[in-house]
């Protein structure tokens, strides 16, 4: 009686783990023939799926290779992919940091609220540099003598040395995608000019 599909889909990883972990190990078949007593040609018709598995060759295998067995026979398990996202508020902003490494850049997502659309007097100046990139809403972008919008799927990039704000346009709540880090670059706007004013 053949084996039913999803047990051949199991079996038929079998080979491939055999060749991950013994390639990851830097051994070779010939070493492994000798360490196990299974012939070269066995060995490698088991490892291309030309061979069906079975007790008597993968238990000496495994011992050989120095790894339990179940992780030969048993699909890796699957991590939960998704990175957990911790918000934080500053200044009625939501960020949230999409990075999971601590150097630089970092990413985050920010929500900016409507009300945030009257910019203040003097812009922040400080070391960095970021990119802005608007995924939804209309941002307004005062950056030294420049004073731009940006639409979704337009993006800046400045020098934090530069004399900086950002936030709505139009009074409605804008979300981008900022990434921050210390390099200290050349400034290039991909936006269009918006007449200065009152701040």
């Amino acid at each position: 009686m053949s084996a039913t599909p999803g047990i051949e889909s199991e079996l038929s990883q079998i080979g491939p783990r055999l060749r991950h972990v013994r390639e990851k190990k830097s051994i070779t078949l010939a070493a492994l023939s000798i360490s196990t007593g299974i012939s070269k040609s066995t060995l490698s018709r088991l490892e291309s799926g030309q061979r069906k598995p079975s007790l008597e060759l993968l238990l000496p295998i495994s011992a050989a290779l120095a790894v339990p067995f179940d992780e030969i026979v048993s699909p890796p398990r699957v991590v939960d992919p998704r990175v957990k996202q911790t918000s934080t508020r500053s200044d009625g902003r939501i960020l949230v940091p999409l990075s999971k490494h601590q150097g630089e850049p970092q990413a985050f997502k920010i929500t900016i609220p409507g009300k945030d659309r009257v910019p203040i007097r003097h812009g922040k100046v400080h070391v960095g540099y970021e990119w802005l990139f608007v995924l939804s809403g209309q941002l307004r972008l005062i950056l030294g003598e420049h004073d731009v919008v940006l639409g979704p799927g337009e993006a800046a990039e400045f020098d934090t040395l530069n004399s900086h704000w950002f936030g709505s346009a139009d009074g409605m709540p804008v979300e981008i995608l900022s990434m921050f880090g210390k390099q200290g670059e050349r400034m290039h706007l991909r936006a269009q000019s918006k007449s200065k004013t009152t701040r």
